[in-house]
């Protein structure tokens, strides 16, 4: 009788990074999706683990790793050999960890396979976002116990190039003292960097006398730049001078839609926080829909015009319904509002033929649309399938170009919940640097279900009709894009942030303590 074999399991030593998600190799990434159980660090950042396990299998166990090298070796051990893929996640790289170490020698003497998995060094990697070039005799660790540090080998090291150490931040002044009694002199240059690349990173520049001083209020794990690299922070810090850095944005869009907006704030390094102001349902009756898809596929109409990328979404909803796809489009020509539905459309495999070159609204649209022509345009009517709230500007437009439209509520817009209390108590109190309007709808919804923005936040909008909406609330418009695009009202709240540091930059310093100029960007300068 034969019995049945477990699967064998295996063991990945996993190197996170010093914590920005974005630093995680494509091996390590591949590991942890596919892992079954995940032991993690206590120094693994929780925005890196909240983005593993945002991908990682819906099954997946994660813990943190608890005991000595020995007990945690067991426990991944345990797993494996019930036939489970097993991942020890480690802040910096696996073997800068001397207690990974000898993890890796307890289960390289079993049968187990295993891999190691290397990631960037916390103390290198977070120099590199400090700012800070290791150049000449480097010197570069990741430090779990002071007390095995050699304190000469450092200072001779410092002599002749550069050195970076991430160590807790309690145990600054163990290594203040180390260096001081191994003849490092006082005056030595230091950076201390904590939240290394994280969204709140802060490097303070100091020296060796004082540097434990200048890091009170550092927590966790921080890391020490000494030595000649140190003197090249000012021009080469990029991480902590992005335009937007420390910025908190209030992004009030859906969440299906604000992931765009997001992650082009944090390339600009906001710290955006995504509040929905309304919620896309279907239409009360469908029978509207329902005869504007037929009127699609019978040749109804001669132009489906988009005004939104709910609108798309909509429209192949109904399509998937009845077993339709792109090629029901065929003879029909699609004009779009501006870019981002351009770009839904195009995801379906179908290139719009209109986009408005200028200004991207309803009159930018009509002011390239032709008038009717009988002789050319057999077919005269128009489908336009949008929001149950929309504006008839582009309806009557198009009527006075002698189209005849049929103007259909391809879905309904209605107010979303209000928010947590902290949110609405942030947003009337000042506690968001900026909030960004992408619509008349999300000025009106945020407003009725968290109050006005306070007046020292600064309002971008991303185009004339939200500004008129948000000046009729009494809003002060500091930002207006010259096209009307998600892009481009991110780069404009970054050029209006780099115009407004410029500004604080050469005003005198008594000039700057009374300016009414708030956020991150004026604070640098008081």
């Amino acid at each position: 009788m034969s019995r049945t074999r477990k699967p064998a399991g295996r063991i990945a030593f996993v190197g996170a990074g010093p914590g920005d998600p974005g630093l995680l190799t494509r091996r390590a990434h591949a590991a942890l999706t596919e892992a079954d159980q995940v032991v993690y660090d206590r120094g693994v950042s929780e925005p890196l683990l909240d983005a593993i396990r945002a991908e990682a299998k819906s099954d997946t166990q994660f813990s943190p790793a608890e005991g000595a090298p020995g007990d945690v070796a067991k426990v991944l051990l345990s797993a494996a050999r019930s036939g489970l893929q097993a991942v020890h996640l480690v802040a910096g790289d696996p073997f800068g960890h001397d207690s990974v170490v000898k993890e890796v020698q307890a289960v390289a003497r079993t049968a187990v396979h295993f891999e190691v998995v290397p990631g960037v060094g916390q103390a290198e990697g977070v120099a590199t976002y400090a700012g800070v070039p290791l150049p000449g005799v480097r010197t570069a660790a990741d430090v779990d116990d002071v007390s095995t540090l050699d304190f000469e080998a450092l200072a001779a090291g410092i002599a002749r190039g550069s050195l970076a150490l991430a160590v807790d931040a309690g145990d600054l002044a163990a290594v203040r003292d180390g260096l001081l009694a191994a003849g490092v002199d006082g005056e030595t240059a230091v950076g201390v960097t904590g939240d290394g690349t994280g969204e709140t990173q802060y490097t303070t520049s100091s020296t060796v006398d004082s540097f434990v001083a200048a890091a009170l209020g550092f927590t966790g794990r921080v890391v020490l730049t000494l030595g000649q690299g140190v003197a090249h922070r000012d021009k080469l810090s990029w991480w902590e001078n992005r335009p937007l850095y420390g910025w908190k944005v209030l992004v009030p869009r859906t969440k299906e839609q604000a992931g765009v907006m997001s992650e082009a704030l944090r390339a600009y390094g906001a710290i955006p926080c995504e509040v929905p102001t309304i919620a896309v349902e279907p239409p009360r009756t469908p029978a509207q829909m329902e005869r504007a898809v037929k009127g699609l596929v019978d040749g109804r109409y001669a132009w489906v015009i988009f005004t939104s990328v709910n609108a798309v979404r909509a429209v192949w909803e109904k399509f998937a319904e009845h077993g339709l796809d792109a090629r029901h489009f065929g003879g029909v020509k699609i004009a779009c509002i501006g870019e981002a539905t351009a770009d839904a459309v195009r995801a379906f495999g179908i290139q719009p033929e209109l986009v408005p070159t200028g200004e991207q609204s309803s009159e930018g649209l009509l002011a390239e649309f032709s008038p009717h022509d009988e002789v050319l345009d057999p077919v005269g009517r128009v489908l336009l399938p949008r929001a149950d709230i929309a504006t008839e500007t582009l309806a009557a437009g198009l009527g006075e170009r002698g189209w005849e439209v049929d103007d259909v509520t391809a879905y309904r817009t209605v107010r979303a919940a209000p928010p947590p209390a902290e949110i609405r108590d942030a947003i009337k109190s000042g506690g968001f640097d900026a909030v960004l309007f992408t619509s008349s709808s999300t000025v009106r919804n945020l407003v009725g279900i968290a109050g006005k923005p306070h007046t020292r936040t600064v309002v971008a909008v991303i185009g004339p009709k939200t500004a008129e909406t948000a000046t009729e609330f009494g809003l002060r418009v500091d930002v207006q894009p010259a096209h009307a695009s998600v892009p481009d009202l991110v780069e404009a709240l970054a050029g209006y942030a780099v115009e407004l540091r410029e500004k604080l930059a050469a005003m005198p310093a008594k000039q700057r303590r009374g300016s009414k100029v708030q956020g991150p960007t004026a604070l640098r300068f008081r």
